[in-house]
């Protein structure tokens, strides 16, 4: 077929075999160089900007491929899907940057900050339980690893691995899902140095709020201090998690207070507020989805005791696709900000030479560097 000069027309009850076709013939012609007029006039009369070829690739994808702005623009503009991956789970932001492309990257960014800010909006407004959208916006993922209910009610296993790492498992589907894995321990490191090294609370003793227990790592370090916390609370809700900290002393550890559920349990709870504020605040939830956490975000200010006090929760959003993660790092800045808190990101390197040691429970996250979030109250 000739791109330039065949344009056909899709009737709205064709079938799966006229939509492929009429899919694969719209990415031929974009990765054919067409003439922009050429490919808005098959989108136009119909073609597919959803479809995926064998390859998985998408429109949108080839357009990016082509390095064709107009057409991107245009594409984005028309509704294709932003976070289409392929067979190789490359996103069409993925090409931009393989091609070194920034402007089409940006523009499929932003178009993807756009999309989830409006569905973050919408969900906001909750939607009937029986409409369209609400269907939508429901989370597709009922196991452990993507849902609170079933997470909670799902056996975990405290285990070294063949590497003699303490790692915290939960099967999922017969395949063993991280809760929390020992490749996390630069992060944890990290994050505490940025929340607490300098404070100026340090000395008499930090006040500190941590959700979700996992291994403890974060709250070992927590406990490390020059000086010990004056407060260390922490919020967990897993029973087989609990009885680990039982099991492990947290109970007797002087100044820890273990409170046994979720955090929306307890956030507007006097056993919780009446510390006066924290001095730092962290959250690390596992099963819990985007809109949880930033149902959390909008508490932030409400749980600092002053301007100087310090919030970090794990950045794990998207952390599959370097596209996804990034959008999730702008969404995250926008609705902390909205909440009243501002945020700087710094970088820690996980790369590690021996990623195979930490099989499955690490695609989770497969970037090298991971973003870490360290946000503070707005001056006024």
């Amino acid at each position: 077929m000739d791109p330039e000069t065949e344009v056909v027309d899709l009737d709205t009850d064709a079938t799966i075999e006229e939509a492929t076709a009429f899919g694969t013939h719209l990415i031929e012609t974009i990765l054919n160089r067409a003439p922009f007029n050429i490919v808005k006039a098959q989108i136009d009369a119909g073609a597919p900007l959803w479809f995926q070829d064998d390859e998985g690739t998408s429109p949108l994808h080839a357009a990016a491929y082509v390095e064709n702005e107009e057409l991107v623009r245009y594409l984005i503009g028309q509704g294709a899907v932003w976070n289409a991956v392929d067979n190789s789970h490359n996103s069409s932001g993925d090409v931009a940057l393989s091609m070194n492309n920034e402007t089409i990257y940006t523009l499929i960014r932003d178009a993807g900050i756009r999309s989830e800010l409006l569905l973050a909006l919408l969900s906001s407004k909750g939607p009937a339980a029986n409409s369209p959208l609400a269907l939508v916006l429901k989370a597709t993922d009922f196991t452990a690893a993507g849902f609170t209910t079933t997470y909670l009610n799902a056996p975990l296993q405290y285990k070294n691995d063949a590497h003699g790492q303490e790692i915290c498992v939960v099967n999922v589907s017969g395949d063993e899902v991280g809760v929390m894995m020992g490749w996390e321990r630069p992060i944890m490191q990290k994050t505490v140095e940025k929340l607490c090294s300098d404070h100026e609370n340090l000395r008499r003793g930090l006040k500190i709020l941590n959700i979700g227990f996992g291994l403890g790592i974060i709250d070992s370090y927590f406990q490390e201090l020059p000086v010990k916390p004056s407060e260390h609370v922490i919020i967990e809700a897993h029973p087989d998690v609990i009885a680990h900290m039982k099991a492990t002393s947290w109970y007797e550890k002087p100044g820890v207070k273990v409170l046994e559920g979720k955090w929306q349990d307890f956030i507007e709870s006097e056993e919780l507020l009446a510390t006066g504020g924290f001095d730092v605040v962290y959250t690390d939830t596992f099963s819990e989805d985007y809109q949880e956490l930033q149902q959390f975000f909008s508490h932030v200010p409400d749980l600092l005791s002053d301007p100087d006090s310090r919030f970090s929760f794990f950045h794990g959003l998207g952390a599959t696709n370097a596209l996804f993660y990034d959008v999730y790092t702008h969404v995250s800045e926008l609705h902390l900000a909205e909440a009243g808190v501002d945020v700087e990101w710094s970088d820690v390197d996980v790369f590690d030479n021996s990623t195979e040691r930490w099989g499955n429970t690490r695609e989770y996250f497969s970037r090298r560097f991971y973003r870490l979030p360290i946000a503070k109250m707005r001056a006024l």
